[in-house]
């Protein structure tokens, strides 16, 4: 699965070619900024001439005092469509289907090319115009599975890029093989993935500081959708998700300052599940201060989480992630079923579930359980 058609199948049946804004990469990364210094910086999901990590970088190149920035493009990038030509050098393999070569960019120094006494835009694009920023064919096909690209990993202090959300799995994997610090994004729900989780549990890596919505420019290729799409006065496409995060292996300030408790634990207020050996506490702003057992709460905490204050003890409704879990049973079934519950459950199923006082039940949507340091 490591050739580069196999990469680009997926992006276009996913749909997931997302393009950055440059605002929102600049808004997280300058929490990172003391980690870059002499680093070498690879951006292996990132068409230079589109990219706005490959902008942010080259732009920011002496400030941040980067060694290295690697840049690559896979083979049937929406930008690899348009006709490029570098000094006279067609890109285009020559295939009936027009396509494109994938190929690499590396920068080593970024000069004030135009002599106004400052690195912009206009410098960059001059840069690209010159023989110091004229990309390099690659071989293959710019997978970043293939060989060529692992080198490159390999070569990188910290990878940074938006990869394809169908791949998020692969991608963080090999990430952990080669032992490379990292900021991408992805999909929130990534967190819930049974090959993710482990490593947010055992601090392998953690999230950074922007989650929630983002918005995207996608291809023209992309099709319109009912709701959070729309196209700007440019005729630019864009696609906007509610459930985007940032994942980093980098340590940062947040990670370290703790969660402000104000409330204290009542049986009243925070009902104890029937299978499980701990309490429900419905938002993050009402985890008890004074209870040191285990908490199911929203997985929103991990917006808040200081390894410091409290452990990660496992996740609900998720398959093997949370060791304890005993079976609904059917004797709650059917209390659920007498008050109306349409929800698909089976007797063995093991989410998390109470029993009010009054008899009628409550099953609870997917909890991540936490258990504080004292």
């Amino acid at each position: 699965m490591g050739g580069n058609k196999a990469l680009g199948a997926a992006s276009i049946a996913k749909q997931d070619e997302f393009y950055t804004q440059l605002s929102d990469i600049e808004n997280e990364l300058r929490h990172y900024k003391k980690h870059f210094k002499g680093k070498t910086v690879f951006c292996n999901c990132d068409d230079p001439y589109e990219s706005n990590f490959f902008k942010y970088f080259a732009i920011n190149f002496n400030h941040l005092g980067l060694k290295k920035l690697i840049c690559t493009c896979y083979v049937g990038s929406p930008v690899m469509y348009t006709q490029l030509s570098f000094f006279g050098e067609d890109v285009v393999v020559g295939t009936e289907k027009n396509e494109k070569k994938p190929y690499k960019l590396e920068i080593t120094e970024v000069k004030d090319l135009n002599d106004d006494g400052a690195v912009d835009l206009t410098d960059i694009e001059l840069l690209l115009k010159s023989v110091d920023g004229k990309p390099e064919l690659l071989k293959g096909d710019g997978d970043f599975r293939s060989e060529e690209c692992i080198e490159l990993l390999k070569e990188a202090d910290i990878v940074v890029t938006n990869p394809p959300f169908s791949l998020f799995r692969e991608y963080v994997a090999q990430l952990m093989e080669y032992k490379k610090k990292f900021i991408i994004i992805g999909n929130q729900n990534a967190i819930t993935y049974k090959e993710i989780f482990p490593l947010i549990k055992d601090n392998v890596m953690w999230l950074g500081y922007k989650s929630g919505d983002m918005a995207f420019t996608v291809p023209d290729t992309y099709e319109a959708r009912e709701t959070r799409f729309w196209i700007d006065e440019n005729g630019q496409k864009w696609r906007s998700m509610g459930n985007i995060c940032w994942y980093t292996n980098l340590d940062i300030k947040k990670r370290h300052e703790n969660l402000v408790l104000y409330k204290n634990f009542s049986p009243e207020e925070y009902p104890h599940y029937d299978n499980y050996d701990g309490i429900e506490v419905k938002k993050v702003s009402e985890i008890p201060l004074d209870y040191n057992g285990a908490m199911g709460v929203p997985i929103t905490f991990l917006d808040y989480f200081n390894p410091d204050q409290f452990e990660i003890i496992g996740l609900s409704n998720v398959g093997d992630l949370l060791p304890g879990v005993k079976v609904i049973g059917a004797d709650w079934i059917k209390a659920y079923r007498a008050q109306g519950g349409k929800g698909h459950v089976s007797p063995n199923m093991r989410s998390l579930v109470s029993t009010n006082k009054d008899g009628s039940v409550v099953l609870y949507y997917r909890r991540l359980i936490i258990k504080p340091r004292r």
